[in-house]
């Protein structure tokens, strides 16, 4: 393992993310004589994080004014967050042509103190999720933490008999395709820990093994959307045009059009970047009900919209991703069910592994530091008594505001999810004095429909993967399992018609031999949409060896 043998450390994080950043930096702070090592399975630094990116700018004084109080005009910082928002568009798309600003609405929501007053997002930094990940990452290794790229976290050493984690388990190296040791094969090494701290992003394979072990539970599941998007290179005028203070949220069409559907949760998005980029996505709710749908479709007419293509016309895409985000807010953080715990013995949860992801606010960013902040608080005052850590991270996150921010938020997207969007977003005002709907798994929503707004052009994939830079080793196992063959065949297949094969952003699935099979395991994300949408629930996702996955640089 690297240069060093780390086989015990007093404090190990899973995942080199923005919250699991934020604890290093802040242990390292309080306590540079601990022994604090972070691993994660990209080959370096912000290599798997993709987001929109708009950063509460608290979060970050919070985080790093202790470290240096001068960081806002050190050069690192210029580059990773750029400009902050002084002009926050949120629009209603009404076909592909009309386009109505909903500001107004809006700053009145926000003077009344309803929900939806917390998507303005005027003052937010507007940052590259990628740069800011890498400069975090050099101030925690400055500060004495090892961070381990490279290192795939395969399963989490749980002691039932004490309720307490030993440590954390590094997948295999070297299997062939069949399973077998090659002359390179490396068995997983375990490092042992007293605390361990979960920031996988979400959907962590580790994070949802210890729930399972450590018998945590949600009140209601964990809703998910998935988000694909590129960065597309543009004149210089389209980009004086724009903005660099500007941000676009759009709902409506492609997405939702009243009455006539289609009805699904989320919309597009458009921001700024350095040097003549734009940043243009799609956010699409996992719960939707088209059969043949695929999000880089929505995409694709986002990008047709009249206000939209105005911008981006003749630019070249540079950078492309996809990744999902989790929804489901307060009622789906994973709890000790006996005492509310965050976490349990010395194992807790951060940022999206948690799911702090405020969907009033389009946002989670700003949670996760707060949560890493917390969790490192909690750690130093746990050193000595490892089995209270949880109890310590629970009160600390508590204390931060983090919890009390979720709680606004709680209804917001179940009630869109029970109702539709057209009833669902505008009872959702009242969400803190409706009853706790109980939504089904995202996956359980599919149905034979059809969507009826696919482009004229088939999106082609292999150039989006391409785009994406993923990478794994191709005579490795494949780490996407279909569980049952059977079920592709004789129930998928006949009511949905494979739709892993149309909604997979990268193309990972085919009809090979008249089988559904993951036959392009290197072109996948690690977004495991399969995973949460497939509508048997018959596909897993497993960790592939460390380095694997894409190499996002600036999105």
């Amino acid at each position: 393992m690297d240069n060093k043998a780390y086989t015990h450390v007093s404090v190990l994080i899973v995942g080199s993310g923005p919250a699991g950043l934020s604890a290093a930096i802040t242990l390292k702070k309080a306590r540079p004589d601990l022994d604090v090592v972070v691993i994660d399975k990209a080959q370096g630094p912000g290599n798997h994080t993709l987001s929109g990116a708009s950063l509460e700018a608290h979060a970050l004084h919070a985080l790093l004014d202790p470290v240096d109080p001068g960081w806002p005009q050190s050069e690192p910082a210029k580059t990773a967050l750029g400009s902050r928002v002084d002009r926050d568009d949120v629009m209603f798309f009404l076909g592909d042509k009309h386009a109505f600003r909903m500001e107004p609405l809006l700053k009145i929501a926000k003077t009344m103190g309803l929900g939806f007053g917390e998507m303005i997002q005027h003052g937010d930094y507007l940052c590259s999720i990628s740069r800011l990940t890498a400069w975090l990452c050099s101030i925690a290794q400055s500060l004495g933490a090892e961070i381990l790229h490279g290192f795939a976290a395969g399963d989490i050493v749980w002691d039932s008999s004490t309720h307490t984690a030993v440590g954390i388990k590094l997948v295999d190296q070297g299997l062939d395709k069949e399973n077998n040791p090659q002359p390179n094969y490396l068995p997983g090494e375990t490092i042992t820990a007293d605390l361990i701290l979960l920031a996988e992003g979400c959907d962590g394979l580790i994070t949802e093994k210890f729930i399972q072990k450590a018998g945590l539970v949600r009140q209601g599941n964990q809703l998910y959307s998935v988000g694909v998007k590129q960065l597309i290179k543009v004149s210089e005028q389209q980009y004086k045009n724009f903005g660099a203070g500007r941000v676009v949220h759009a709902l409506g069409w492609p997405l939702w059009t009243p009455v006539i559907g289609p009805a699904m949760f989320g919309g597009g998005v458009m921001q700024p970047m350095s040097n003549n980029h734009i940043a243009v996505g799609m956010i699409v709710g996992l719960d939707y009900k088209y059969c043949d749908f695929n999000p880089q479709d929505a995409l694709t007419r986002f990008k047709e919209h009249k206000f939209v293509n105005q911008f981006i016309a003749g630019g070249t895409i540079v950078e492309a991703g996809a990744k999902m985000i989790p929804e489901g807010g307060l009622y789906a953080i994973p709890r000790d069910p006996a005492v509310g715990l965050i976490g349990r013995s010395n194992v807790v949860l951060l940022g999206d592994s948690a799911g702090f992801v405020n969907m009033l606010k389009i946002k989670g960013l700003h949670n996760a530091i707060y949560s890493g902040i917390a969790a490192a608080k909690a750690a130093v005052s746990s050193l000595d008594a490892p089995l209270g850590f949880a109890r310590m991270y629970t009160r600390f996150l508590e204390q931060t505001g983090v919890l009390k921010e979720m709680e606004s938020a709680k209804n917001f997207r179940q009630t869109v999810a029970k109702l539709g969007p057209l009833f669902g977003m505008p009872l959702s005002v009242l969400g803190k004095f409706l009853p706790k709907f109980h939504i089904e798994p995202d996956y359980q929503a599919m149905t034979p429909d059809r969507y009826r707004l696919k482009p004229a052009t088939k999106f082609d994939k292999d150039t989006f993967t391409a785009m994406a830079a993923t990478h794994h080793r191709e005579d490795q196992s494949c780490h996407l399992l279909i569980q049952d063959a059977s079920i592709c065949m004789e129930k998928c297949t006949p009511r949905f018609g494979r739709p892993c094969i149309t909604f997979c952003p990268a193309g990972v699935y085919e009809m090979v031999h008249d089988q559904v099979r993951a036959a392009n395991p290197s072109n996948c994300l690690h977004c495991k949409t399969c995973q949460r949408k497939c509508p048997y629930d018959n596909i897993r996702w497993t960790v592939p060896e460390g380095t694997g996955g894409p190499r996002y640089k600036t999105m």
